[in-house]
């Protein structure tokens, strides 16, 4: 009776019924989303030149299998979506369709919902979302060439032309057609679109549990922890200096825009490179905006107009999204607060000022600081950021100032580093934590030596040596050491550039008084 076909069979069907009840049907789809009796752990990656900007991942997984994976589908989806929206890929789908007049296309879906964002937000913010704006903007690129202001007739020429109703959407037939040939720039808010596309897509087809996606220093926290995220201040030169905020975020997206980053200097006066479309006339009033959302199109598109519009403006605004919470800082120095900032903010200490007071004998002097500039090599399309580590030594270490890594079983590569310092230091502390900021050329950095151990005492002066070591993985090794003289005066070095490094150097000055 055992051995019968009829037995066998309703083993079988009991074994399948209970093998449905105790296993969901997503693991048996997606073996990567099986987490039991498995720890899940934190891994991190970035890469340089996605999207035109750095770019860092962090998953909560069961394996590094699963992390990989998340990676992988990340990259992809970045790379799918830029090729449908990239303003500077003249083979993109925008840039195809930007070059069609009067005639009714066809687009994606994302294309089209790209479009009707800025319909809806070149009226939301009364013209100052526009992404015409490039004619005036070429203007002003070519004022700063030339080092001679625009005139109000070409101003006010261009306004007129980048005003202009540039398409026309069919929701019905999913066409779109292009009206004028006016440039089009699609900056703003797509950065943000495409975080929040790419972070959905990780989240649904690998099962990780928490994801932190930060792209030119706008970041999405996904999942079931909290990450805490630097808001960078604007005033400040390196990366390392101390944030302006801190802010808990969960299942929230954070934008940051300034003109801290990118600009023209005609004359020796700085112009920022975000553009007043209704006037022509960069933006100055307001010198970093950074907006909380739960939409990150929301987010990314606020934290740009806040930078455009009058504080007032921006505030009235703001009251038309009542989930977004804002930090604008005001080029007086001004810093205005949503009403609820407060609840997602992290106490911090706010940068110190420059305090004068009696230099000890012999000792660095506190009005001083030291700047290493690193610039590192390009390649084409996205590549993993480099190990790095930089640090200041006097025969034996004095001070760690930069250790970036994703996996501390591969700190020994960096050999230096690690025969001088891995015994005394925390390799916990070493990765970039999430820096919301405005958008950074990729692979370029400064980190700021204070002049102090690590213990927070001021070195004496004297000569000391600065090591910067960069190992790439399937790369090559690179070790820069250069000694250098601290006695209270400016010095600047340039040093040799390597195959990891593109340029870099050191520059002892006096402090800002900002």
């Amino acid at each position: 009776m055992a051995n019968s076909p009829v037995s066998f069979k309703l083993w079988v069907l009991k074994t399948f019924i209970v093998l449905s009840i105790l296993v969901p049907s997503s693991i048996i789809a997606n073996p990567l989303n099986f987490k039991a009796n498995k720890i899940q752990k934190t891994y991190t990656t970035q890469y340089e030149n996605v999207l035109g900007t750095s770019f860092e991942l962090k998953v909560k997984a069961a394996s590094n299998k699963q992390a990989v994976y998340a990676e992988k589908i990340a990259l992809s989806e970045i790379a799918r979506l830029s090729k449908i929206l990239s303003s500077y890929n003249p083979n993109s789908e925008f840039s195809i369709w930007c070059k069609t007049q009067g005639k009714a296309v066809k687009v994606s879906p994302e294309l089209l919902e790209v479009l009707s964002f800025y319909e809806k937000w070149n009226k939301l913010t009364k013209g100052a979302l526009n992404p015409a704006f490039e004619i005036v903007n070429q203007i002003w690129v070519k004022a700063g060439t030339n080092q001679q202001l625009p005139t109000n007739d070409q101003l006010n020429a261009a306004v007129k032309i980048a005003n202009e109703k540039q398409w026309t959407i069919d929701y019905n037939n999913a066409t779109v057609t292009h009206l004028t040939n006016t440039p089009l720039v699609l900056n703003t808010f797509v950065k943000s679109f495409i975080i929040q596309k790419t972070t959905q897509k990780i989240l649904n087809q690998t099962g990780v549990s928490n994801v932190v996606m930060n792209i030119g220093g706008d970041v999405l926290v996904q999942g079931d922890e909290v990450e805490i995220v630097q808001i960078v201040d604007p005033k400040a030169d390196a990366i390392n200096d101390p944030a302006i905020d801190k802010v808990n975020l969960q299942n929230q997206f954070i934008a940051t825009s300034g003109n801290y980053r990118r600009g023209v200097l005609i004359n020796n006066q700085w112009y920022s490179h975000i553009i007043d479309p209704r006037s022509g006339q960069p933006a100055g009033q307001v010198i970093s905006a950074s907006v909380i959302s739960k939409n990150p199109v929301d987010a990314g598109a606020l934290a740009t107009a806040f930078n455009i519009l009058s504080v007032n403006e921006s505030i009235a605004l703001a009251q038309k999204f009542p989930d977004a919470e804002y930090f604008i800082v005001a080029k007086n120095g001004d810093m205005i607060k949503s009403a609820h900032w407060k609840d997602i903010e992290v106490t911090a200490p706010k940068p110190a000022k420059n305090i004068a007071f009696p230099v000890k004998e012999n000792q660095w002097d506190p009005t001083y600081e030291m700047l290493i500039n690193l610039d590192l090599a390009q390649f084409q399309g996205p590549s993993r950021r480099p190990f790095v580590a930089i640090w200041v030594e006097d025969k034996a270490p004095v001070r760690n100032l930069a250790l970036w890594y994703n996996k501390p079983r591969w700190l020994h590569d960096l050999r230096a580093w690690y025969n001088a310092n891995y015994g005394k230091y925390n390799v916990e502390t070493g990765s970039i934590s999430a820096l919301s900021s405005a958008t950074r050329s990729p692979g370029k950095y400064t980190i700021k030596w204070d002049g102090k151990d690590d213990k927070g005492e001021y070195v004496k002066t004297g000569n000391y040596t600065i090591n910067i070591e960069v190992v790439r993985e399937h790369g090559t090794y690179q070790l820069i050491t250069q000694e250098i003289k601290i006695n209270n005066k400016v010095n600047k070095i340039e040093l040799a550039a390597n195959t990891e490094v593109a340029a870099a150097s050191i520059e002892l000055k006096k402090k800002s008084d900002e």
